[in-house]
């Protein structure tokens, strides 16, 4: 496989990991290749940044609360 050549599946692996950690320049490069290249793979990084987006805007009392509500109704 050429250096900065990625499959759809390694482009999307690479996103989600973006997610962690940095990835390093070759892999930044060639995501950005791939993006360039696909039609699909961008539509992914759209919902990949707006899930990260909306899950930042989550409050986090009500993912406690949730749980917690969750927990009770699953004992009974």
């Amino acid at each position: 496989m050429p250096l900065l050549r990625r499959t759809g599946r390694q482009a999307a692996s690479l996103q989600i990991a973006r997610e962690d950690r940095p990835p390093s320049l070759l892999n930044r490069v060639a995501l950005k290749l791939h993006l360039m290249a696909c039609k699909a793979c961008p539509k992914f990084e759209n919902q990949v940044l707006n899930m990260r987006a909306a899950m930042g805007r989550w409050p986090p009392p009500l993912i406690e609360n949730f749980c917690n509500y969750f927990l009770l109704c699953c004992r009974g």
